[in-house]
Formats: C-alpha cells, structure tokens, sequence
C-alpha cells in the first residue's frame, strides 16, 4: 500500500514539472532588423523624403561640376590676355578670353569690347557680366537649402502622425501593453530620422556649394580689379 503511495506521489511529481516546462515561454526568436523593412513600414511619409533625397542629390552632383569647371585656374588666361594688350592686339585678346568659355573669359571679353569708353563704363560692364555669371553657378543651390529646411519637417510630420493612429487604435481597443506603443512608435520614428538624415546632407552640401561659388567670386573679383589696372597703365 505504501509502495502504491509513493509511486502515485511521484508520478503526479512528474505531471506537474512537465505543466510547469510546459507552460514556461521558449526562448524568444532573433528578429533581425533590417533597413528596407523599417523604410517600408515607414508610411506614405517615407515617399516625399525619397523624392526630397533624390532631388538634393542630383542638384549638389550637377552644380558641384559646374562650379568646379568654373573655378579652374585662369592664370594663363591672365597672361595671355595681358600680352596682346601690351602689343596692341585686341583682336587676338578677344578671340583669347572666347575661347576659353569661362565666366572671367567672358567678362573680360566684354570689358575688352568697351576699350575706348571710359573706364567706368568698362568696369560697369565687367561687373554687370560677373553678376550674371554668379546667378548661374549660384542655379538651384537655394533648391537644396529647401530641401535641408524641409525634409525634417516631414519626418516629424510621419512621426506625429503615427503617434497620433496609435493612441487612436488605444482609444479604440483600450489595448495599453507596452509592447503595443513601442513595437508602433518605434516604427513611426524611422521618418524622422529619415527626415533629418536627408536634411543634415541637404545643408552640408548646400553651405559646400555656397563656400565653392564664395572662392569664385573672389577670384573673379581679383582678376576684374587687374584687369582695369592693365587698362589704366598706359595712361599712366
């Protein structure tokens, strides 16, 4: 009877630490994060940033060649230029400055064209061709300014905005498990950092574009200023 006992003890011993295995939870699965997803479950949100993106790309590319072919050193043009005028030869400096195809080129073509006025009407000349010349390298570049004042706005937009669902669904299925706001929030948050990423890019690389098209300026600047100075030593 005894032995009957112990044996039913130990069988029920038995059931209840194979409930308790049971009923304990299993180790939790690895998730692997992965980039493409979060940009997916990002929301409509992510598309105006991709575009903001895109566009803020193309435009930094495109002027960062343009100004970088502009900002050549046009020293040997200097010199050329100021050889045929010291010869008398302003035919060959005005075919010199055309060939070259850049922005002192031009303007020194156009002061070279106004010899015989005077010299405040060529340096009038000289500076009207310099201002049009930096509107064209300075094209676009207030674009991509947009772009770095807006693209965090719409990230924090997103963000707002899947807070606000979120708390909407809470309301709805009186659901407040922590695991319900963080697994929402945490997704929601990927527009913002989307949105600041594609701003911090935007505004280093319009202020890049900004100091390259300042070094131009300044040169071209020097170079007028000599020019007139070559202008002026005849009469001297």
């Amino acid at each position: 009877m005894t032995l009957l006992f112990l044996q039913a003890v130990d069988t029920a011993h038995k059931l209840l630490d194979t409930a308790s295995r049971a009923g304990q939870p299993g180790p939790i699965p690895d998730q692997e994060l992965r980039f493409g997803d979060l940009l997916i479950k990002g929301g409509w949100v992510m598309v105006p940033i991709g575009i903001l993106a895109v566009l803020g790309l193309v435009i930094f590319f495109e002027r960062y060649f343009t100004i970088r072919k502009a900002s050549k050193n046009e020293s040997n043009l200097m010199i050329q230029v100021r050889s045929s005028i010291m010869t008398g030869n302003l035919e060959s400096a005005i075919a010199i400055c055309r060939n070259s195809n850049t922005p002192l080129g031009r303007m020194l073509q156009k002061g070279l064209l106004r010899i015989g006025r005077p010299i405040k009407d060529i340096e009038g000349a000289i500076e009207n061709v310099g201002k049009l010349e930096v509107s064209k390298l300075e094209k676009n570049i207030g674009i991509l300014g947009i772009v770095a004042g807006i693209a965090p706005m719409f990230g924090f937009l997103g963000t707002i905005a899947g807070v606000i669902k979120i708390f909407y669904d809470i309301s709805k299925t009186d659901n407040i498990s922590m695991g319900v706001i963080s697994g929402g929030l945490y997704v929601k948050m990927v527009t913002s950092a989307a949105g600041l990423f594609v701003g911090i890019i935007a505004y280093v690389g319009y202020h890049i574009l900004n100091m390259m098209v300042d070094k131009i300026i300044l040169r071209l600047e020097t170079d007028a200023i000599e020019f007139i100075d070559l202008l002026e030593e005849p009469s001297k």
